[in-house]
C-alpha cells in the first residue's frame, strides 16, 4: 500500500509539473499551447528525406521559434533533443544509402570529384537536419557528434583512397596556382565533417609523398650546386600556401597562420631534411667517386645530418658500397687509394670531428694492408709518378712533417671531450694531414723508406738525360716528411749519379767509347737482380777497355758489371739491307752471335751467354723474328735472314760464311729496361722481406718442433727475442701463409705446426 506521504509527494510533483507546463494559464489554456509547440517542434526537427522534395515542408519561422521558445521555458529541450536523436537514428538509412551510390560510381573508375560530390552532398544532409542556432550549442554539439559518429561508421575503406586522391589534386591544383574557389568550399566541407581532424595522417601523408617525389625528381645526381636552400624556396611557395586550408583554418591573418602551422611545419620541414638525407646517402659513394665537383652535395648532407639523425645509416650505406664496389680483385690498389683519399676529404667536410671517417676507413685500411703493392702506389705518389693517372696528393696542399698520434692534453682550456659515438681508438687514428693518413695504414713508416729507396733507385737508374733536378726536389720534400736521417740513402744514391757522368765523362776523354754505364754503389743501393750472363764478342771487350780505363782512373775500386740490364742501339748490316734496333743485351748478345754463322739452337746460344732461363732466352730470340732478322726452320733451330724473304717464300739455307755486321752505337749498362713486360731491375721491398724472413724460418721450425702448435702472437713474442727482427704480426702472417703454400707448415684453429 501507498503511504499518505508517498501520495502528498507525487500529488505536489503533478501540480508542480502541470503549473510549468500550463504556465500559470488559465485552465489548461498553457498545456494546449505547450502540446501545440512540442507538436510544431519535432516535425520541425524531424529528418527529411533530401531526395523527397514532398517531404521537405515550409514552415513559418516566426512560429517555429515561439514554439522552442515556449518548450525552452517549460525546460523540456533536453526531451525534445532525446526524440530528436531517435528520429535521426531513424533516418540514418538515408546518409547510408547516398554514400553507397557515391562510392559505387567511385569503385568504378576511380575519379576523385565523385568523393568531392559525396562529401559536398554529405555537408547538404547535415545543413538540411542540423538543428537552428537558437536552441544552443550544446544541442548543435550534441546533434554534430551523432551525426559524424553514424557518417564514420558507415564509410567504406575505398572512402579513405578516394579522400587521398582528391586531396592530392588539391595539392596539385595549388602547386600549379590553378587552384579554383571549389577547392576552398572543399576544405570548409572538411572542416564541417570534421574530415580534416579523422584523416589528418592521411592528409600529412599526401604531401609527406609529394616532397618525397619532387626531391628524387629534382636533387637526384645534381650535385653541382646547393639544393637546400632551393628546396626550403619550393616549400614556402608551393607546399605552405596548400598547408593554410587544412592546418590552419580560421587564422585571420599571417602571424595567427605562422602560429598554428608552427607544429606541422617543423614535421614537414623534418621530412624534406630527411629525404635528401636519404636520397644523399644512397649515393654517397658516387659523390665520393665525383669529388671535388660533388662539394655543394655534401654540405646539404652535412646541414641534412644536423637535422636528422641517420649518421649510421649513412657509414653502413658507404661500408656496403665500398665492400661491392672497391673492397675486390677486380679493383685496382691506385684506384683504390684515390677513392680512399676522396673518402677522407668528403668526410671530413661532412663531418669535422672525424667520426664517420674512422667508421667508414678502417675496413679500407684492412684491406690495403693486406694488398702487396699498396706501398709502392703511396710511394709513387710521394715521388710524383703519377703522370699516368690521379695523384694521391693535391699540388696546392702544403708539406707537413707526418704527424703522430697525440696523447690527450686534458690542461688544454680548447680540449673537448670525444663526440658521443666516437669508438675508443678514435684519438688514436684522428690525423689531419692525407700523408700522415696514408702512412698510417702500417704500423712503421720504415716500410715507406725502403720503398722509397727502391723507387728511386729505379727512377734514377732510368734516367736518359741526366737531369737530376726533379729527383732532387722530391727528395727534399721527402725529408720535410720523413726527416733527414731516412733520406740519407737517398742523397748517397744523388750523390752516385752525379758522380758516375764524371767519371764516363773523365773515361771518355782518355779513350773515347760508345758504351756509358751507371756506376753506383754497391753498400747504399738496393739489390739489384742478379745475373750470370756474360755478353760475347766486340761488347766483352768493350766492358774490358772500360774497366781497364776506369781502375786507372780509380785505382782502389772495381767494376762488378750487370749487363743483363740496360739498352743497347746498334747497327745491323746485311745483304739487303740495314736494320738500326734499341734492344736489351741478352738480344744485342744473341745477334751478335749470329755475326759468327748464320745458324744456332737455342741450347748453343744459352751456353755461350752464360746463365739464362730457357723463356728469357726464346723471348729474345722472338724480337729478332719479329724484325724478320731471324727464322725458326724447326724447333728451337733459328737461322739468320742476310736477304729478307717474301712471308709466302720459304728460301733455303745459305750455305758459307755469314754477312751480317753489327756496328754497336751506344751501350748503357745497368739501366733498367722501361718496358711494360720487363722486371724491374731492382728487387722490390716485398722480396727483400721475403729474403730476409727466411732467415728466421730455423727460429720458427725449432719453436714448432719443440713447442708443438702455436699461435701466430706466439711466434711473435718469441720471434722479437731474437737479435734484429722487427718484423709486424701482418708480415709474418704473410710469411706463414706463404709457408704454408709450400707445405712447409699447416694451420688449424689458429694454431701452426709443421707439415708433414
Amino acid at each position: 500500500m501507498v503511504s499518505n506521504a508517498v501520495r502528498a509527494q507525487v500529488a505536489a510533483k503533478w501540480q508542480d509539473s502541470f503549473a510549468r507546463l500550463n504556465r500559470s494559464e488559465p485552465g489548461i489554456s498553457g498545456l494546449m499551447a505547450f502540446s501545440d509547440a512540442w507538436t510544431l517542434a519535432t516535425e520541425f526537427l524531424k529528418p527529411c528525406d533530401l531526395n523527397d522534395l514532398k517531404s521537405r515542408r515550409q514552415y513559418d519561422m516566426r512560429r517555429v521559434r515561439m514554439a522552442f521558445d515556449t518548450i525552452n521555458k517549460c525546460r523540456r529541450l533536453p526531451v525534445m533533443m532525446e526524440v530528436f536523436l531517435e528520429d535521426l537514428h531513424k533516418s540514418q538509412h538515408l546518409i547510408a544509402r547516398e554514400v553507397e551510390s557515391h562510392m559505387n560510381l567511385y569503385s568504378g573508375n576511380s575519379d576523385p570529384e565523385i568523393v568531392r560530390a559525396l562529401i559536398f552532398r554529405l555537408v547538404e544532409w547535415y545543413n538540411a537536419w542540423k538543428p537552428p542556432a537558437e536552441l544552443g550549442q550544446t544541442i548543435i554539439s550534441a546533434y554534430t557528434l551523432a551525426f559524424q559518429t553514424h557518417l564514420f561508421s558507415i564509410l567504406p575503406a575505398s572512402f579513405a583512397k578516394g579522400i587521398k586522391s582528391l586531396v592530392a589534386a588539391t595539392l596539385l591544383g595549388t602547386v600549379s596556382q590553378s587552384s579554383d574557389q571549389r577547392d576552398s568550399a572543399l576544405w570548409l566541407a572538411f572542416d564541417t565533417l570534421s574530415l580534416i581532424e579523422r584523416y589528418e595522417t592521411l592528409i600529412t601523408s599526401v604531401g609527406y609523398e609529394y616532397v618525397e617525389s619532387h626531391v628524387h625528381e629534382t636533387c637526384a645526381g645534381a650535385w653541382s650546386e646547393p639544393m637546400l636552400p632551393k628546396l626550403r624556396s619550393w616549400m614556402l611557395e608551393k607546399i605552405v600556401p596548400w598547408m593554410i586550408w587544412p592546418f590552419a583554418r580560421g587564422a585571420t591573418n599571417a602571424e595567427e597562420a605562422k602560429t598554428m602551422m608552427q607544429g606541422v611545419g617543423s614535421r614537414f620541414d623534418f621530412h624534406m631534411h630527411k629525404r635528401l638525407c636519404d636520397l644523399r646517402t644512397k649515393e654517397i659513394f658516387d659523390i665520393i667517386v665525383d669529388f671535388p665537383d660533388s662539394v655543394p652535395a655534401l654540405h646539404d648532407l652535412k646541414e641534412c645530418l644536423q637535422r636528422v639523425d641517420q649518421r649510421a645509416e649513412l657509414v653502413q650505406s658507404l661500408r656496403r658500397a665500398n665492400r661491392k664496389r672497391l673492397l675486390h680483385p677486380g679493383a685496382d690498389t691506385k684506384d683504390i687509394l684515390l677513392q680512399y683519399v676522396s673518402t677522407i676529404k668528403c668526410l671530413r667536410i661532412v663531418d669535422p670531428p672525424g667520426v664517420l671517417l674512422f667508421k667508414v676507413a678502417d675496413p679500407i685500411r684492412r684491406y690495403l694492408r693486406e694488398r702487396p703493392d699498396t706501398i709502392r702506389c703511396i710511394v709513387a705518389s710521394l715521388v710524383g709518378d703519377g703522370e699516368s693517372g690521379d695523384s694521391l696528393i693535391d699540388d696546392n696542399e702544403p708539406i707537413h712533417p707526418l704527424q703522430q698520434p697525440e696523447a690527450e692534453n686534458y690542461a688544454d682550456p680548447e680540449w673537448t671531450p670525444e663526440p658521443v659515438d666516437a669508438g675508443p681508438d678514435f684519438r688514436a687514428n684522428k690525423t689531419s694531414d692525407i700523408i700522415s693518413t696514408l702512412v698510417s695504414i702500417y704500423d712503421s713508416k720504415d716500410l715507406f723508406i725502403k720503398e722509397l729507396q727502391v723507387l728511386l733507385a729505379q727512377r734514377l737508374l732510368a734516367l736518359k738525360d741526366g737531369n737530376l733536378d726533379r729527383e732532387r726536389r722530391n727528395v727534399e720534400i721527402l725529408k720535410i716528411r720523413f726527416g733527414e736521417p731516412a733520406l740519407q740513402v737517398c742523397e748517397v744514391m744523388l750523390r752516385d749519379m752525379t758522380d758516375s757522368r764524371r767519371i764516363d765523362q773523365h773515361v771518355q776523354s782518355q779513350k773515347p767509347s760508345v758504351m756509358h754505364p751507371t756506376i753506383i754503389s754497391r753498400h747504399f743501393w738496393p739489390a739489384l737482380e742478379a745475373s750470370d750472363m756474360v755478353m760475347p764478342g766486340q761488347f766483352h771487350d768493350l766492358q774490358e777497355q772500360y774497366a781497364k780505363e776506369f781502375s786507372a782512373f780509380k785505382p782502389d775500386k772495381v767494376i762488378r758489371w750487370h749487363p743483363h740490364l740496360g739498352r743497347i742501339q746498334l747497327e745491323l748490316e746485311l745483304d739487303d739491307r740495314t736494320v738500326e734496333a734499341d734492344v736489351p743485351p741478352l738480344e744485342a748478345a744473341f745477334i751478335e752471335l749470329f755475326s759468327e754463322k748464320d745458324t744456332w739452337t737455342v741450347d748453343e746460344l744459352i751456353e755461350r751467354v752464360g746463365t739464362v732461363t730457357r723463356s728469357a732466352a726464346l723471348k729474345a730470340l722472338g724480337t729478332w723474328v719479329d724484325m724478320r732478322l731471324l727464322k725458326e726452320d724447326s724447333e728451337n733451330v733459328f737461322r739468320l735472314l742476310s736477304v729478307a724473304e717474301d712471308v709466302t717464300e720459304v728460301a733455303p739455307p745459305k750455305l758459307g760464311m755469314t754477312s751480317l755486321r753489327i756496328y754497336l752505337l751506344c751501350s748503357r749498362y745497368v739501366i733498367p729496361a722501361v718496358g711494360g713486360e720487363d722486371l724491374p731491375p731492382v728487387i722490390s721491398v716485398q722480396q727483400q722481406q721475403a729474403e730476409q724472413m727466411r732467415v728466421y724460418w730455423k727460429f720458427i721450425e725449432g719453436m714448432l718442433t719443440n713447442l708443438g702448435p702455436l699461435g701466430l702472437d706466439r711466434i711473435q713474442a718469441m720471434l722479437k727475442l731474437a737479435r734484429g727482427y722487427d718484423r709486424t704480426i701482418e708480415q709474418l702472417g704473410s710469411f706463414m701463409e706463404a709457408a704454408k703454400r709450400e707445405g712447409l707448415v699447416t694451420v688449424k684453429d689458429g694454431l701452426w705446426k709443421l707439415g708433414k
